[in-house]
């Protein structure tokens, strides 16, 4: 889950079996009233698929307990509004990403995750701690049999930026993300600074495609985000996606430039 590593997730399936067990119900029956099968339910329990928040919504139902593993998952390791964009991300086969100020987090060294998030006076340093391994094991997408194809494109300012005594993190950050557009399945392209204005400036967007062959969208603001597939409004992050791209520099030469920025940290 965003965010959540993966022994918190272990933790709350395992909370989910054993309330089942000790309520006398089969998978099949649980997963009537949860609303999935009892493959699916089997899939969960025994860590093959992921848990979701729809599937901890359906826990709560079959089982009755007023919202608890719902509670459980958005406390213990990710804000409910990022699930459903979790679950695209894992199914996806291509995955697009363009951000004007940050490395996306699948992207993101262990050092800049935590520098990151640490911006968020809200959170303690636990908390800070849990997020950043969840996002490390979110990363694990790109490295397992058949990953999908990630398309990063990101604005000069964010390679640039490290604030006071970050200079050593951001020298480990670009040498990661140089390291990474070197995979196959990953090209991370630079909108320079000289192009000035243009569409992106007004926030980041992302774009999942899905083996069933639609698309799905999200934007996150400072509140929270939202999962975008009503067609008009993709049409409309495709369009922004596609200005994006026409900006940034080819593949090769946006690797000089991450190759360049890196040495000037070091």
């Amino acid at each position: 889950m965003s965010d959540m590593p993966d022994p918190v997730a272990s933790f709350i399936v395992g909370e989910i079996r054993r309330a089942r067990g000790a309520a006398g119900m089969t998978q099949e029956a649980f997963g009537r009233g949860a609303g999935f099968s009892a493959s699916h339910v089997s899939a969960v329990e025994g860590g093959t698929r992921a848990l979701t928040l729809d599937f901890a919504r359906g826990a709560d139902r079959a089982l009755s307990n007023g919202g608890l593993f719902e509670r459980l998952a958005t406390k213990l390791g990710t804000p409910s509004w990022f699930l459903p964009w979790l679950d695209a991300e894992r199914g996806a086969t291509q995955l697009r990403y363009f951000e004007p100020n940050l490395i996306p987090g699948l992207l993101q060294s262990e050092a800049y995750a935590h520098a990151v998030l640490r911006l968020d006076p809200r959170l303690t340093d636990d908390e800070v701690d849990r997020r950043v391994a969840g996002r490390l094991e979110r990363q694990a997408i790109l490295t397992r049999e058949s990953p999908p194809q990630l398309v990063v494109v990101v604005d000069e300012a964010a390679i640039r930026r490290a604030g006071d005594g970050g200079e050593k993190m951001m020298a480990g950050q670009l040498s990661h993300l140089v390291a990474c557009a070197e995979r196959p399945n990953i090209s991370v392209h630079v909108i320079p600074a000289d192009v000035g204005l243009h569409a992106g400036l007004s926030g980041p967007l992302s774009l999942a495609h899905m083996p069933d062959g639609n698309w799905i969208g999200h934007l996150e603001s400072q509140l929270g985000g939202d999962v975008v597939d009503r067609p008009a409004d993709l049409d409309t992050l495709f369009e922004r996606w596609e200005s994006v791209r026409t900006e940034a520099l080819p593949r090769r030469q946006s690797l000089d430039l991450l190759k360049e920025v890196a040495n000037r940290w070091t």
